[in-house]
């Protein structure tokens, strides 16, 4: 026993000294040798540069089989997890609030709502939930600006039992008079649910400000006056218009397969509309096109919600995957995450390093024809200036200053949080549908990972100069917002520095001149010069040679274009 302890420790002396060396060799060894005690412990096992890792062995999923039947109703269906005796199986339709006819906004949520309330096989809501209960299953539904989704997770076994309660209740409602008038009172009360969700109310406004007079700047819920007037007639109206086979995905995911699933749906879901018209159809008869507006809401409360964007990419756009990567750049943070000076995202290091918001959030979301992408933050009334300095500054860096370090960091935090979406089969099912409704194809993991891993700082920087640099700004801010600056002061910063020395100077003489006189920016020959035009015309507007700057003026905006 003592030879053997002996010979452990005659390997152990022999092998250390190797993983020494093994463990140091990395990029950064010298800055995290034990001889320098002021570096952290932690390097001297990784390097701290952030590298790209080969991911290929763990993506090899399962693939996603796709058919597609005569009427133009597609199946997608993915055995993955594989070690689960669960199942999920949904319908995804390409048809959400963008699409409701106008003074019909709120329709596509009220029927979301109102399919659950009985068929013909099933006359009330009592009986397809006792159904769905006795299964052990979970029903539900969501409604997006363009999508809305149907969907259960059941045992594997109850997987015909699920797409025959999809069929019915798509296929089969009965609207009943009672239950419409008793499910506007549910919405009415989500409504009110919502509006004190602060998150949900400042995106609400972001996208009635980026999307004016567009159905995409609705609301999902609607008006309250529409959700207490919608009836029976809009419901079918809008099934018949917009439920139709080439807008609808079957997707499951799980322990299913294909072919047994495919016979299903074949023989269940038979009555839906196999009307041509696609959803690209109805967008390209009525593109959103973005408008650099405004929404501001004062309020007593004690800190400020301020959402800042700018026009994003469609789903189908080659710029989506570096905007996503932008948004990782941009990152979040939140003064309860214990994650301050030590985060990835500059912004988050600037914002707590100087005190000044609760939380900030990247967000960026993409349409069939367009999108939205800026930050969120909340913040007291006091610091809003200085952190729209701040933001505004993050935003020029991006087209001029982003590091390989910053950008491989993100690549990796944006992968992760991919993969961690599609935990479960509802995830999978989810994600195979929504990809089907906007690539038209599933893109395995692989291939999304390799258009993430193409994106540089060469591409960041590009995609800053397209999206960021010289565009529109759409704003929506809430709460005491007095000290935030003026929608034409957040245009202005997002110019070049020449550009915005030249605006200051003409806000500086403007507030010499008289109240009807305007300030005319020659940005060709940077002349200034003094123009008497009507009070009427007092909104800021971008003309072709410059920027016009109206007068101050002391009102409370509600919607002003720029």
């Amino acid at each position: 026993m003592a030879a053997f302890a002996s010979a452990a420790r005659s390997r152990r002396r022999v092998l250390l000294p190797y993983l020494q060396r093994l463990l140091h060799s990395s990029p950064g060894a010298a800055a995290a040798s034990p001889l320098n005690p002021s570096t952290s412990r932690f390097l001297r096992h990784a390097s701290p540069v952030p590298r790209t890792p080969d991911h290929s062995p763990h993506l090899r999923l399962p693939d996603a089989r796709i058919s597609t039947l005569p009427s133009g109703l597609r199946v997608v269906t993915q055995a993955y997890p594989t070690a689960t005796r669960m199942a999920s199986v949904g319908v995804w339709v390409d048809a959400g609030s963008r699409f409701e006819l106008p003074g019909t906004n709120g329709t596509a949520h009220f029927l979301e709502h109102m399919a659950f309330k009985g068929t013909r096989r099933r006359p009330n809501a009592q009986v397809l939930e006792v159904e769905i209960e006795n299964m052990g299953a979970r029903l539900n539904a969501y409604t997006s600006r363009e999508q809305t989704t149907f969907f259960a997770d059941v045992q594997a076994r109850h997987v015909p039992a699920a797409l025959d309660v999809l069929s019915d209740i798509l296929q089969h409602p009965r609207f009943p008079e009672k239950a419409i008038q008793r499910e506007r009172g549910v919405i009415l009360r989500e409504m009110e649910e919502v509006q004190g969700m602060m998150e949900e109310v400042i995106f609400d406004h972001l996208h009635a400000a980026a999307f004016q007079g567009h159905p995409l700047g609705d609301t999902i819920l609607g008006p309250e006056n529409n959700i207490r007037s919608i009836s029976k007639k809009d419901l079918e109206q809008y099934i018949s218009t917009h439920y139709t086979c080439p807008r609808m995905v079957i997707s499951a995911a799980g322990n299913v397969s294909h072919d047994e699933v495919v016979d299903q749906v074949k023989d269940l879901f038979t009555e839906f509309s196999t009307n041509p018209t696609t959803a690209d159809q109805l967008a390209e008869a009525n593109p959103a096109i973005f408008t650099g507006s405004e929404v501001r809401v004062e309020s007593e409360e004690t800190l400020a919600h301020v959402a800042i964007a700018f026009k994003g990419s469609s789903w189908t756009n080659p710029s989506s995957i570096p905007l996503m990567v932008i948004q990782s750049i941009l990152g979040c943070w939140n003064r309860n995450g214990g994650i301050g000076d030590s985060s990835g995202s500059s912004l988050a290091r600037g914002i707590n390093n100087d005190d000044l918001a609760e939380a900030m959030m990247a967000f960026n979301t993409n349409y069939r024809d367009t999108g939205i992408f800026g930050i969120y933050t909340i913040a007291p009334p006091d610091a809003l200036h200085d952190l729209s300095n701040l933001i505004m500054a993050e935003f020029r860096r991006l087209a001029s200053q982003v590091s390989e370090t910053e950008v491989a960091r993100a690549r990796n935090q944006l992968k992760s949080a991919l993969l961690l979406h599609i935990d479960g089969s509802t995830a999978v099912a989810e994600n195979n549908g929504r990809q089907m409704l906007t690539y038209g194809r599933v893109m395995p993991f692989l291939e999304l990972f390799a258009r993430i891993d193409a994106v540089d700082c060469s591409t960041i920087m590009e995609t800053a100069k397209e999206y960021i640099i010289d565009k529109d700004v759409a704003l929506a801010a809430v709460g005491p917002i007095s000290s935030l600056p003026s929608l034409s002061w957040f245009r202005s910063e997002t110019c070049n520095s020449g550009l915005r020395d030249r605006s200051f100077w003409a806000d500086l003489l403007q507030e010499s001149m008289p109240n009807n006189a305007m300030i005319v920016l020659d940005v060709s020959n940077l002349k200034l010069t003094a123009l008497g035009i009507p009070p009427d015309l007092g909104n800021p507007q971008r003309g072709s040679v410059g920027w016009k700057f109206s007068a101050p003026t002391q009102r409370k905006e509600t919607a002003s274009v720029i």
